[in-house]
C-alpha cells in the first residue's frame, strides 16, 4: 500500500487540467401550459445567451468567472417542436449535470422575471390612465346631473363612452397582473447525460483522489497476496504440523523471548525464574524425564540393590544431543536452559559445544572462549576434559567450549567416542549442542555417541520437506529420539500470564562459581560397595516407577518439585 501511495504521488501533478468535454448532458424547456402563444422562442433564445443568464448560472454553480462557462453550453431553439434545448459539457458527469440545470433555472427564471417586470410596469401605466377616467367619469356624472334637455342627452352619451373605456382599460390591467403571476417556462422531463468518450469510468484527476484510489488498490493487492504467500509458505507453524513433518512428538513449545533475555549472558531459567519462557523450558525438563528410553530409565524411589526385579543402573552419566534442521532453530539456547532447568533440581550439569560452525553456547553461559573441544578431539591440547570444564555463572553448570579448530570439522569426531566416555564421570547429565543437521554431517556422526537425541525446531523456519529428510536420518540411527522443542511457538502453554516462580526452584546466578564434583546422584558400579543404602524388607518398598537415570537427585531421590513443572 506504501508502494501504491508513492507511485500515485509521484505520477499525479499537483495541478492538472480537467477534460471538460468527457460527459455531455442535455436539458429540455417548453413555454407553460396556457402561455404558449405569447412566449416567442427565438426571442427565449437570444435572453438565455446574454451575459445576465450566464451571470446568474455562474453565481449559482459558485465560480468567480462567468466566462468560463460560455464554451460549455450551447442552446438551441426549435419553433416547430416547441422546445428550446440546453446542451452543457463537463469533465464528470455531475458537473455538467449541474451546469444544464443552474443556465435552465436562470433562463426560467430570468425571462420570468423580465415579462413580470415588463407586466407590472404596463400594469401600473394603465392603473394612473384608469384612475384619471375615473376623475372624469366623475366629473361628468356631475354635469349630468346639473343638466336639462339636449345637454343632458349628449352629456349621458359621453359618459357612456368613457364607462366603455374604464372597462376595457380595468380587464386589461388585471390581465396584465395575472401575466407577472403565471408560469411562463417549464423543464420537460429529466437530464440526459451521456460520456463522450464512450466509457463511463475515467480516472480522477486530483492528487487526493488518486492517492485514495492508490491507497485502497494497494491494500487490495497487499491482502491478496498476504493470502497468496500463507497459501505457498507451507513452513511448519503449529504443534500438530511439526508432529506430522518430523514423525516424532513434540514435547515442549517455547514461546517467543524478549530482547532483553536473548542478549542475557545467563539462562532466562536463571536470571528471569517467573518469565514464561522459564517455565516453558521447566515443562520441557519434565517432559524429557518422562519420555527418556527405557535404557537410560531407573524407578524414581526404588531400591537400588534388588537387582533382580529392577534394572541396572548405567555407569556412567547419560548424553543428550541436542539437534536442529538448520540454523537458527534455537538449538543452542535451548541447551543452555535446559542445562540450567537441570541445575534446578540438584543435578550437575556438562554442556559439551560441539558446533564448530558456529559455536555460542559461552555467550549464553557467560564464559570467555578459549580451548575445548576441538583441542580435545584433535589431541592438540596437553589438558584432559576435567582441565578444559568451564564454570559459568549458573551453580552446577559447566562447560566446555568448542575451542579453536583448523580445518574441517567433521574429522574432530573421530575420538568423540573417547571424550564422551570421559565426560560422563565428570556430571550427572551430560547436553551436546551440535551443528545443524542437513547443514553439516559431524552432527549425525554424534548422534551414535547419545543415549538420546533431542530435536529442536523453530515456528514458521522449517519446510515439511526439511523436516521429513530430519525425521528419515534419525530413523537410521538405533538412538532413540526423545521428541521436538517447538520454539518461538505462537500457542505455547508458556506464555500464560498467571505462571509465578515458585521460591524453591530459585537457581543462584551471578559470579562464576566453580563446577561441583559429580555427587552421589548417580551411583557408578566400581562405587556401589560403598553406595548401598541399607536394605528394606519388602512390605516397605515403595511402587515402582519408571523414569530415566539422571531423574535422582544429588540425595540418590526424586526431586519433590519435578511434579510441578507439568
Amino acid at each position: 500500500m506504501l508502494a501504491a501511495l508513492v507511485v500515485g504521488w509521484w505520477l499525479t501533478p499537483a495541478s492538472q487540467g480537467r477534460d471538460e468535454s468527457a460527459w455531455q448532458s442535455t436539458l429540455t424547456v417548453v413555454p407553460a401550459p396556457g402561455s404558449e402563444d405569447s412566449v416567442k422562442l427565438d426571442v427565449v433564445r437570444t435572453f438565455a445567451t446574454s451575459e445576465q443568464v450566464t451571470a446568474d448560472a455562474a453565481k449559482r454553480l459558485g465560480l468567480k468567472d462567468p466566462a468560463v462557462l460560455k464554451p460549455r453550453v450551447d442552446i438551441s431553439a426549435d419553433a416547430e417542436a416547441g422546445m428550446i434545448t440546453i446542451t452543457a459539457t463537463g469533465a464528470t458527469q455531475h458537473d455538467s449535470e449541474a451546469v444544464a440545470g443552474a443556465f435552465a433555472k436562470a433562463m426560467v427564471q430570468g425571462y420570468r422575471k423580465s415579462l413580470r417586470d415588463s407586466a407590472m410596469t404596463s400594469a401600473d401605466e394603465r392603473s394612473k390612465q384608469l384612475k384619471s377616467l375615473g376623475d372624469d367619469i366623475t366629473s361628468m356624472q356631475d354635469d349630468l346631473n346639473a343638466s336639462l334637455g339636449s345637454r343632458r342627452t349628449q352629456i349621458k352619451a359621453q359618459l357612456d363612452s368613457l364607462n366603455g373605456q374604464y372597462s376595457d382599460l380595468y380587464s386589461t390591467i388585471a390581465k396584465l397582473r395575472q401575466t407577472a403571476r403565471a408560469p411562463v417556462l417549464e423543464q420537460f422531463g429529466g437530464i440526459n447525460s451521456t460520456a463522450s468518450s464512450g466509457s463511463v469510468l475515467s480516472a480522477p484527476s486530483s492528487r487526493s483522489a488518486r492517492l485514495a484510489l492508490a491507497a485502497a488498490l494497494g491494500l487490495a493487492l497487499g491482502l491478496v497476496a498476504v493470502l497468496m504467500l500463507d497459501r505457498l509458505d507451507t513452513r511448519l507453524r503449529s504443534r500438530s504440523q511439526a508432529e506430522e513433518a518430523f514423525g516424532f512428538p513434540v514435547i515442549g513449545e517455547i514461546p517467543v523471548m524478549s530482547r532483553r533475555l536473548r542478549r542475557s549472558r545467563v539462562p532466562a531459567v536463571a536470571s528471569s525464574p517467573g518469565a514464561p519462557a522459564a517455565e516453558a523450558y521447566r515443562a520441557l525438563r519434565a517432559a524429557l524425564l518422562l519420555t527418556a528410553p527405557s535404557s537410560l530409565a531407573f524407578p524414581i524411589g526404588g531400591r537400588r540393590d534388588d537387582r533382580s526385579s529392577l534394572p541396572r543402573l548405567p555407569q556412567t552419566a547419560p548424553v543428550v544431543l541436542v539437534v536442529s534442521a538448520r540454523p537458527g532453530d534455537g538449538r543452542t539456547t535451548t541447551v543452555a536452559e535446559l542445562a540450567a532447568a537441570l541445575a534446578e533440581t540438584g543435578r550437575s550439569v556438562l554442556v559439551l559445544d560441539c558446533d564448530f560452525r558456529g559455536s555460542r553456547a559461552h555467550e549464553l553461559l557467560g564464559v570467555e572462549p578459549g580451548p575445548g573441544m576441538a583441542e580435545l578431539l584433535g589431541g592438540d591440547g596437553a589438558e584432559g576434559l576435567k582441565e578444559a570444564i568451564r564454570p559459568t555463572r549458573v551453580e552446577r553448570v559447566g562447560l566446555v567450549t568448542a575451542g579453536r579448530h583448523s580445518g574441517y570439522p567433521a574429522a574432530l569426531v573421530v575420538r568423540a567416542d573417547e571424550v564422551l566416555d570421559e565426560a560422563r564421570k565428570h556430571a550427572d547429565v551430560v547436553l551436546v549442542d551440535s551443528s545443524p543437521l542437513l547443514y553439516a554431517n559431524d552432527s549425525y556422526d554424534l548422534v551414535g555417541h547419545a543415549d538420546t537425541v533431542l530435536l529442536t525446531a523453530r515456528s514458521s523456519h522449517v519446510t515439511p520437506e526439511q523436516a521429513g529428510r530430519v525425521g528419515e536420518l534419525l530413523a537410521r540411527t538405533s538412538v532413540p529420539v526423545a521428541g521436538i522443542a517447538l520454539t518461538a511457538s505462537p500457542g505455547s502453554p508458556g506464555s500464560s500470564p498467571w505462571i509465578t516462580r515458585r521460591p524453591s526452584e530459585t537457581v543462584t546466578t551471578g559470579a562464576v562459581t566453580p563446577f561441583p564434583a559429580m555427587g552421589p546422584g548417580l551411583v557408578r558400579d566400581q562405587d556401589r560397595s560403598r553406595a548401598q543404602p541399607p536394605r528394606q524388607t519388602a512390605e516397605a518398598d515403595p511402587p515402582d516407577r519408571g523414569g530415566p537415570s539422571w531423574a535422582l537427585g544429588r540425595d540418590g531421590t526424586a526431586p519433590k518439585a519435578e511434579g510441578d513443572d507439568l
